[in-house]
């Protein structure tokens, strides 16, 4: 029972701090990007240009209204059957329940009818991208997803190798830079693709999903429950093997785990509260090929 409060005060915290992301993210794009008629990256900015559209080609008005968040929760509902077959339960809900969330605060946020750095359309590019950016990284960083890309290129990496979100982002951005250079005109574009690039940069300055670790947990101690636990809880697997100390010539055993820098404190404490004593060696940065489960 205490443990599992223990990791459900966890995720309640993990799943406000992806909320906080998701209302960085509408703070980026409400504040400094739509206000300069520039276009986010990724599956957003594509529902941008549909909003563009229905307003200026089709004469759709909601009076002032940004209904951009609303096509990008439709255009992910069909995405969240992707994330409830190969993510799991967890990611999906906080997954939707970011999305959600995010529709809403892209509703709700005024947009301002001056930009806040005026006519610099390339400062508003920068914060913009930052803003925006950060709230991505901090939400992928919580175990959730903001929709979209993630969750296709996460898709992608689960049925086949040499795919992944970075790909299917370039492919997504190269088709619609290009529909913006042809519907409106190249500084439209340009600026756009700074967005894309400040904000690809800082997702990675705060999140990379393929940075592995590896750790290896020596203990004197029977961790047969230490092994379920991170199997249960983790979902990785687990190689040991007997050794024997130098110095004490006791015997003692070694477990051997690669997984994300980001599931290191869990594996940690799960460690230390079945062994305090353990002696645990981490090395990050370690490349992976096989059969090996890649994760937000």
């Amino acid at each position: 029972m205490e443990k599992r409060i223990r990791l459900d005060n966890r995720e309640i915290y993990r799943t406000c701090g992806a909320l906080l992301g998701a209302l960085l993210y509408a703070l980026g794009i409400n504040l400094f990007i739509v206000p300069i008629g520039i276009y986010s990256s990724g599956l957003m900015g594509v529902c941008q240009v549909i909003r563009t559209v229905l307003v200026e080609y089709v004469g759709l008005n909601l009076g002032g209204f940004d209904f951009a968040g609303l096509i990008y929760y439709i255009i992910n509902v069909p995405l969240f059957f992707l994330a409830w077959k190969t993510m799991g339960r967890l990611f999906f809900f906080k997954t939707m329940l970011c999305i959600a969330a995010m529709t809403l605060f892209l509703s709700l946020i005024p947009i301002p009818a001056v930009p806040f750095v005026g006519g610099d359309r390339l400062t508003s590019c920068l914060i913009g991208g930052i803003v925006s950016g950060s709230g991505v990284g901090v939400t992928l960083m919580m175990g959730a997803s903001t929709g979209g890309v993630d969750i296709i290129g996460l898709y992608l990496i689960k049925k086949s190798r040499g795919r992944g979100v970075g790909r299917v982002s370039l492919t997504i951005n190269a088709v619609l830079y290009a529909v913006c250079f042809l519907l409106f005109d190249a500084a439209t574009a340009l600026y756009s693709i700074i967005v894309a690039v400040v904000d690809s940069f800082t997702i990675d300055k705060i999140h990379s999903q393929n940075i592995n670790v590896e750790v290896k947990v020596v203990s004197k101690k029977d961790m047969r429950p230490f092994e379920e636990e991170v199997m249960h809880e983790l979902g990785r697997g687990i190689t040991k093997w007997a050794s024997r100390g130098a110095y004490t010539n006791q015997e003692q055993t070694v477990l051997y785990i690669i997984l994300s820098k980001y599931e290191v404190p869990q594996l940690m404490a799960m460690a230390q509260r079945h062994d305090p004593q353990a002696f645990i060696i981490i090395s990050e940065d370690v490349r992976v090929a096989g059969n090996f489960d890649k994760k937000l």
